[in-house]
């Protein structure tokens, strides 16, 4: 129903239906457009919007951490297995020092797991019972993936270098066969 006042204006000749139309058109966008730069802003949702968000970055951040977790148990397990698949038994009468860390330990081997040792073809490994020997090809994946677990692992090439000028030792040359 139009209004009382625009009926009586129209059949009393003062007004244009078209002109009316376009005076109705005009209040109801003003009217729509003052319902847009008014809008009630709702503190609450605002804030449950935030919490929300917060939500979501710490999760993402727990999940990075779990699957850093998880990639760290998945590379010592693949650690473990290369050293239990690929352990050299070492029971022997001849006694094999070397360092881990500050620390000296020894070895009993056998005189050509010995000779092994010394030209890099075997290393020694930390293992979760002690040490273990493997094939210094096998060492050297493994220390791709954890470094830390390699305790020696001789490079035959090193000893080949030229000595440093400022050696005071240099004119002293180490014996191959020295067992300390």
């Amino acid at each position: 129903m139009k209004n009382a006042l625009q009926e009586q204006l129209l059949k009393a000749g003062l007004a244009d239906a078209k002109k009316l139309k376009t005076l109705n058109k005009e209040k109801h966008q003003q009217k729509k457009s003052a319902g847009k730069k008014h809008k009630i802003v709702n503190e609450a949702t605002l804030l449950a919007e935030q919490k929300r968000l917060e939500k979501v970055a710490r999760d993402q951040e727990l999940n990075r951490q779990r699957q850093a977790e998880l990639q760290e148990k998945a590379i010592a397990a693949q650690v473990r297995q290369l050293i239990d698949v690929n352990r050299i038994d070492h029971k022997g009468d001849i006694t094999f020092n070397f360092a881990d860390g500050k620390l000296v330990k020894r070895l009993h081997v056998k005189q050509k797991i010995h000779n092994e040792l010394t030209h890099g073809q075997i290393a020694i490994v930390r293992d979760g019972e002690g040490y273990a020997l493997i094939p210094a090809q096998v060492a050297e994946k493994i220390q791709q993936r954890i470094p830390a677990a390699i305790v020696l692992l001789n490079n035959p090439d090193a000893q080949d270098e030229a000595p440093d000028n400022d050696d005071p030792y240099a004119d002293y040359k180490i014996p191959d066969d020295l067992m300390w």
